[in-house]
């Protein structure tokens, strides 16, 4: 993928977090940007309560990629590197 394109997308995933964090952070946690790879899979780091919340995979999944997915199309999944 060439950079400006990679870059791009970064900032969108950016933006969206963006927008996702105040949910997060109202349940005392919260959501960091780690990478995209190569094959568009989006690595993020959940903090706070959500790094311990048993049910902060759904909110993975079901909140986070859904809402990513949405805004970028060419995202094939988001991925948590710490749960």
């Amino acid at each position: 993928m060439e950079q400006s394109h990679h870059s791009e997308i970064e900032k969108k995933i950016l933006n969206v977090l963006d927008q996702i964090r105040p949910y997060l952070q109202a349940d005392g946690g919260d959501i960091r940007f780690i990478n995209l790879t190569d094959d568009n899979i989006v690595n993020v780091e959940l903090t706070g309560a959500c790094g311990s919340c048993p049910y902060s995979i759904i909110t993975l999944k079901n909140g986070v990629e859904m809402a990513i997915k949405k805004a970028i199309p060419d995202i094939k999944a988001v991925e948590a590197v710490n749960v």
